[in-house]
């Protein structure tokens, strides 16, 4: 067999040593690569030319098979006689290479270079080292995205864990705020509920036990947040402190016209009664006096029956009740309604008899009259004090401030002056230059500027106190009447009013409460609404009402809703404070419905708009008037009340053809008379087949106005010819007469 030679192939001057070379010889490669890089081995002027088979010398050097190596290192390189100095002066320059390399692999990243050259140093050679590639760049980046990739997943494992949230419920709570607080879609609470059979909306009211329910279902904690109410009584009764004496707060109640607002008056040296219009107070007024050193409130009532639920708050409000009986009138049903009501509160009474130097006053009439309500005076035996007096000539005012403060002493008012305030809203109204004001009256506690506050639904910042005399004040103790501006609407008369810690805490509460007065007692049903199968045979009455204050609103809603009628019935659309706006006269444009201003004025681009619609506003101060003014329109929906009279009655006997004129019933007149102008009926086997007007009236061929008893005639009627013999027709005329409620 023929010795075939192996060819290795060396580039740079850097060689393998002879043992390896013949390691990999034995091996059976034919080639050993080194480095691809010439240029960076080899320096100018230098070679390394091994003889081939050949004999021919090339840039490459070639061995042959057991051939001595020889090297030719230039002129400036000296000789290389041993291994160690080979070793030596390759890795001398293997290491000046390296240098070059990272220099120039730094700019390769500059210049934004990705790929990179497989490079072997010849120390690396002569080390042995197996590898000779180094790993790629792509190859780094995959490693990296794949290690990247299954960090991610992990991470995305541990975000799929389903978290465990603290979910705080309320008594009442919609889909959308519950879903919101689970952190889960709408969507998904909906599909739960008519999963149980339960169709609601993203709006729908939950109540309480409903949304603990789901909230359980999703995997999270509920806790069940406190009542608003329950905060507050937790909030009042904390503020129990520093006690001391308060004054009391007197309600003047009694019948209309009676001398209430007079007798204030000459107390407070005020002429309110003259600004009052049609003499009646229409709202609750608040005032405070000082006897010697003592001071008095005094909160009147409007004595109207209409106003039946501000003179019940007032009676709930005070600590005595001044009752006003006039000497020449006696004891009235509004006079009987306000013993009740101060009942009802449990609160003393003190009895004022007015009107006593009119000559037909008899106070011992009255006093024998309010025996029968268990009102028994001091002369007869009883507990109850009762004082003649006269607001006109102002005879024995003194003794009546002598006897209320006589029965504050016994009751011994007391309350903390030191805390924060609470108290009650005795009306409210939307003032034109200032906004929103509510007139309130202070219970315990000391109110003061810039406060934050609760009211019913509402909340704000106390921004200006106002006593009764019209002057700004800073604080306001226990006790004391007074207006307040800062209140974000206008507040409900009859609310609490009370103050918090900070604006946080007071729009929470409010919002609260707001959500709780949603109809939360059936939940999973909708807010209640006129049904569509609602009895239409009724006629309504649509109605707006706009008023200067909260407690006129509510007493004409009130006396409204007392109207009743089989036919008719009044439908309040809207009913607010504030003057009448354009908005106003467009609803009642589209409602078609009667807008009535009571105490209030139309703004000018409401008269604009009102003139342009042809909407009529009625406005009224007086509101007896305003009710007389309802009654009148819903008598006008009232259909009118028509008497029938009939006058003839006649017997058909035969039916004739009459040319150009048709058919004819030839009739005899069995009582009364025919007349040509009546209206008629036709009665068959005791019903009515037709009932329209008589056409005409024939009597022999001719045509006849009337025709009398036991005569025969040819009747005609207008749009009916289905004469048959024996109908009886019936002749009768109307009148009309308008009906009132």
């Amino acid at each position: 067999m023929e010795n075939k030679k192996t060819k290795l192939t060396i580039s740079g001057i850097g060689k393998k040593s002879i043992k390896n070379i013949e390691i990999a010889r034995t091996q059976g490669k034919k080639s050993v690569l080194i480095d691809k890089s010439k240029k960076n081995f080899i320096k100018k002027g230098s070679s390394l030319r091994t003889q081939g088979a050949s004999g021919r010398f090339k840039g490459t050097s070639s061995f042959n098979r057991g051939a001595p190596l020889k090297s030719s290192l230039g002129t400036k390189t000296p000789p290389i006689t041993s291994d160690f100095e080979r070793r030596k002066l390759a890795e001398q320059r293997a290491t000046r290479r390296i240098k070059v390399d990272l220099e120039g692999k730094e700019k390769k990243q500059k210049l934004g270079t990705q790929k990179r050259e497989v490079k072997l140093t010849v120390s690396r050679a002569l080390s042995d080292e197996i590898e000779a590639k180094q790993r790629s760049l792509a190859s780094v980046k995959r490693a990296r995205e794949k290690e990247q990739k299954n960090l991610n997943k992990s991470e995305n494992k541990e975000n799929l864990k389903p978290i465990k949230r603290d979910i705080n419920i309320p008594e009442v709570i919609t889909v959308r705020e519950l879903a919101n607080r689970m952190a889960e879609q709408s969507s998904n609470v909906i599909k739960h509920l008519f999963g149980m059979g339960v169709t609601v909306t993203i709006n729908q009211s939950l109540a309480a036990d409903t949304a603990e329910y789901l909230v359980k279902e999703f995997g999270h904690n509920p806790i069940r947040e406190e009542k608003a109410e329950e905060i507050i009584k937790k909030i009042k009764a904390t503020r129990v402190e520093n006690l001391k004496n308060r004054p009391p707060i007197v309600t003047v109640m009694g019948h209309v016209d009676h001398g209430k607002t007079s007798v204030l008056d000459v107390l407070r040296s005020a002429n309110v009664v003259s600004g009052e219009f049609g003499g009646i107070t229409q709202h609750i007024g608040a005032y405070q006096i000082e006897n010697n050193t003592n001071k008095l409130t005094f909160i009147d009532t409007p004595g109207h029956a209409a106003f039946t639920e501000m003179r019940a708050r007032g009676s709930k409000l005070t600590d005595i009740v001044v009752l006003v009986v006039a000497a020449d009138d006696g004891v009235k049903p509004q006079t009987i309604e306000s013993i009740k009501h101060a009942k009802a509160a449990k609160v003393p009474i003190v009895v004022a008899i007015n009107k006593c130097d009119l000559p037909e006053a008899d106070p011992q009439k009255i006093k024998n009259q309010l025996l029968e309500h268990e009102l028994i005076a001091e002369d007869l035996s009883g507990d109850t004090l009762m004082v003649q007096i006269s607001a006109k000539t102002k005879l024995n005012l003194d003794k009546l401030i002598e006897a209320i403060s006589l029965q504050a002493e016994i009751l011994d008012l007391k309350t903390d002056f030191d805390s924060k305030a609470t108290g009650t809203v005795l009306e409210s109204k939307i003032d034109v230059g200032r906004g929103p004001v509510a007139t309130i009256i202070v219970t315990s506690g000391t109110l003061k500027k810039g406060d934050f506050f609760v009211s019913g639904l509402r909340w704000g910042k106390v921004r200006a106190i106002i006593d009764d005399k019209g002057k700004n004040i800073n604080e306001a103790p226990p006790s004391t009447p007074v207006e307040i501006l800062g209140i974000n609407g206008a507040a409900k008369a009859g609310d609490d009013f009370i103050v918090v810690d900070n604006e946080k805490e007071a729009k929470t509460l409010s919002e609260n409460r707001a959500q709780e007065s949603k109809d939360g007692k059936n939940p999973l049903t909708f807010a209640s609404q006129d049904s569509a199968f609602s009895d239409k045979s009724t006629e309504e009455l649509n109605l707006i009402i706009k008023s200067d204050v909260h407690g006129s609103s509510e007493a004409i809603k009130s006396a409204i809703n007392q109207i009743k009628h089989d036919e008719v019935k009044p439908k309040i659309i809207l009913a607010d404070i504030g003057m009448v706006t354009e908005t106003d006269v467009t609803l009642a444009k589209a409602s078609n419905a009667v807008l009535i201003a009571f105490n209030v004025k139309p703004s000018k681009e409401a008269k604009k708009r009102a003139e342009q619609e042809k909407i009529n506003i009625s406005s009224y101060n007086i509101i007896y008037e305003a009710l007389d003014f309802i009654k009148k329109r819903m008598s006008g929906l009232l259909a009118p009340d028509i008497e029938e009279k009939v006058i003839g009655t006649a017997e058909i006997l035969e039916i004739f053809k009459v040319s150009k004129v048709g058919k004819v019933a030839g009739s005899k007149v069995l009582d009364g008379e025919i007349t040509n102008d009546s209206s008629a009926r036709i009665i068959r086997d005791g019903s009515i087949v037709y009932k329209g007007k008589i056409g005409s009236i024939y009597r022999e061929k001719n045509q006849a106005k009337q025709v009398s008893a036991g005569l025969e005639c040819g009747i005609t009627l207008k749009d009916f010819n289905d004469y048959k013999k024996k109908d009886i027709i019936e002749v009768f005329n109307s009148t009309s007469t308008e009906r009132t409620i």
